[in-house]
């Protein structure tokens, strides 16, 4: 009974301890997007509301902290990831002909055009050899553990269930960003200003929960292929020296 009790004791304590590594990779993983969606609207409303300032200057303030986090990872990192340089064009742009044109409008539409063009980038990797949302998935379902990181290498190059799980989970996300381009395009010439100025940020901050929902029909069988593929490799490191010996 004693033993049992322990052996009871040392799942749940495991148990415990994978969930507290989940959320901290989770919380790592949504650390970047707090600052790209709650500080902007912050940074919008103390502009306009608080401030008084016009809705266009509000809204552009509110585009620069993205921005300024994007130019800050290139030097911190002295790197230029593609797809960030070409968010950080599209934001530049559109803040541009905003102020151009006067029209607040455009500047809420702009954001649709950041999330399309990612969108469809990442649809379109799908295809490709290596699925982009492939790079954030691996730590997150591996958290650091060599084993499940090798695990994971082996059956990303040979297991082709395992590579169509990655499109798959890399497809959710990519259709998911281009309906929030959508609607977020629709809801900027149909909606008062002001009010998409805070439902652009429900509509991403929606995007993201369907898409981390319905992309758990990918991730729950991968996390299920790694374990198999981590106690097959121990069986098979178990098994080598008793060959060699016989």
């Amino acid at each position: 009974m004693k033993i049992h009790q322990m052996d009871a004791g040392h799942r749940a304590g495991t148990g415990r301890q994978a969930a507290a590594g989940d959320g901290r990779q989770m919380a790592k993983v949504l650390a970047p997007l707090a600052v790209d969606v709650a500080v902007p609207l912050g940074v919008y409303y103390l502009a306009h509301k608080g401030l008084g300032m016009d809705l266009v200057v509000s809204l552009a303030l509110s585009s620069v902290v993205p921005a300024v986090r994007t130019v800050a990872g290139a030097v911190r990192d002295r790197s230029v990831n593609g797809l960030a340089a070409l968010m950080l064009a599209v934001n530049a742009a559109g803040i541009a002909l905003s102020f151009l044109t006067g029209d607040p409008r455009l500047m809420i539409a702009k954001d649709s055009g950041i999330s399309s063009v990612i969108g469809l980038t990442i649809l379109v990797s799908a295809f490709g050899a290596r699925p982009l949302m492939s790079a954030g998935l691996k730590p997150f379902l591996t958290k650091g553990d060599a084993a499940r990181e090798a695990a994971w290498d082996r059956l990303s190059s040979g297991a082709s269930r395992f590579r169509a799980l990655e499109r798959r989970f890399t497809m959710v996300w990519g259709l998911a960003l281009l309906a929030e381009c959508a609607a977020r395009i629709a809801g900027a010439y149909t909606v008062p200003v002001e009010t998409m100025a805070w439902l652009g940020t429900v509509m991403l901050v929606g995007a993201i929960g369907i898409g981390a929902v319905m992309s758990g029909s990918a991730t729950e069988p991968m996390k299920e292929l790694l374990d198999a593929e981590v106690r097959a490799q121990n069986t098979r490191e178990t098994a080598a020296p008793t060959t060699a010996a016989a």
